[in-house]
């Protein structure tokens, strides 16, 4: 008989719809999967609360976020929170029995991420952290392309992350221009994206060599626009990494670069050949194979389809994409699977480590201003 799994969720934020939806999607999509049940939502505005259980389902809600760590019917306690509120709450719940799911990055400090993982660690909770770009069926392919050998060794990799969220100067201030409650900048936000991408292709990073750049030092205060408020964080990063395989690598990242929506992209030239992806076409992979004849040789676009799971249990014709909600179900669906078979998830708690102790090793690098080891 399949279990079920009771969920709560804390945040009803951007991030937190999106697990929201996905929890609504999980089952219709994957039918296969163990049954997820919207017990209880937590926002510390009441009506906020209430309007989002009835909105989504929640069988319930309240304002106090250690209701989802002590009630004894929770199974998983879904974290969708600002990153300084992750390390108390992920730890408390699984002190207390609890399955986390936490959203990325997993801490605000390389120190709280190591609490985190030694929590994990001591306790019998399963864990997942919510980087759900590296669910993309596409990315997925790009992976099995690499351990196929279809581009050989690979040598290189490239990539960037920009968006343009705080391109504008009068976007006001908010708690991620905050060291203390968000850490780093760009760096803690987007890049840690790219550092997870780097490494579940190219193996770990052994040292680094970073810089970071506050373009914008001030933003208007969201109450008064003739107040002047601090960033505290970074609006830019960029790092030249090494892997511990030998290949080399350049990272950056920006939140200020005007038209970049959701630009994930990366390049990794193999002593074969290459492989192009953009996640502003996430549906979409470009590889390279030399030795074809020079006159048509070139890179062969792969569009997603039924041919890379799970892709097909969504829709069964290629070319019809995946969107941003939908690695969201996948990112569900494996954690479900993995804890109705007892296996460990990726990336867990100690996963999201390897990435804070980059975080951190760029941070340190760019104070000292010389490559760290890891």
């Amino acid at each position: 008989m399949t279990r079920t799994y009771n969920i709560a969720l804390i945040g009803t934020g951007y991030i937190g719809k999106t697990h929201a939806i996905a929890y609504q999607g999980v089952n219709v999509v994957f039918p296969e999967t163990p049954r997820l049940v919207r017990k209880l939502v937590i926002d510390i505005n009441e009506e906020a609360g209430r309007t989002f259980a009835n909105q989504f389902g929640f069988e319930g809600f309240s304002t106090n976020w250690r209701d989802a760590i002590t009630r004894t019917d929770i199974d998983i306690v879904a974290i969708a929170t600002p990153n300084y509120l992750h390390a108390e709450m992920a730890i408390a719940a699984l002190e207390h029995g609890k399955h986390v799911y936490c959203e990325k990055p997993l801490a605000v400090t390389v120190e709280d991420a190591a609490a985190m993982a030694a929590a994990a660690a001591l306790y019998p909770g399963r864990t997942l952290v919510g980087y759900n770009y590296l669910c993309n069926p596409i990315v997925q392919l790009a992976k099995q392309l690499i351990s196929e050998g279809r581009i050989g060794k690979p040598l290189f990799f490239r990539g960037v992350n920009d968006e343009d969220y705080m391109a504008d100067p009068q976007t006001p201030h908010s708690w991620r221009c905050e060291r203390h409650k968000a850490g780093p900048g760009t760096l803690g936000d987007l890049a840690t994206h790219l550092i997870s991408m780097s490494e579940f292709l190219m193996g770990e990073i052994t040292d680094v060599s970073g810089h970071l750049y506050t373009a914008h030092t001030t933003r208007p205060s969201p109450s008064d626009v003739e107040v002047q408020l601090p960033v505290e964080n970074d609006d830019i990063v960029s790092m030249v990494v090494s892997y511990k395989s030998g290949a080399r690598g350049e990272l950056s990242s920006s939140r200020i670069a005007w038209g970049r929506k959701n630009r994930l992209a990366f390049e990794i030239h193999g002593e074969r050949g290459s492989i192009l992806f953009d996640q502003e076409r996430l549906n979409e992979l470009e590889l390279y194979s030399s030795g074809g004849p020079a006159h048509s040789n070139g890179f062969q676009k792969i569009l997603a389809g039924p041919a890379h799971e799970p892709y097909g249990a969504f829709i069964k014709s290629t070319g019809h994409q995946l969107g941003f909600n939908d690695l969201k179900i996948i990112e569900v669906r494996n954690l479900l699977v993995g804890l109705e078979s007892e296996s460990r998830s990726y990336p867990a708690f100690e996963d999201a480590l390897r990435v804070e102790q980059v975080i951190n090793s760029v941070l340190r690098s760019a104070d000292a201003g010389q490559s760290v080891n890891i």
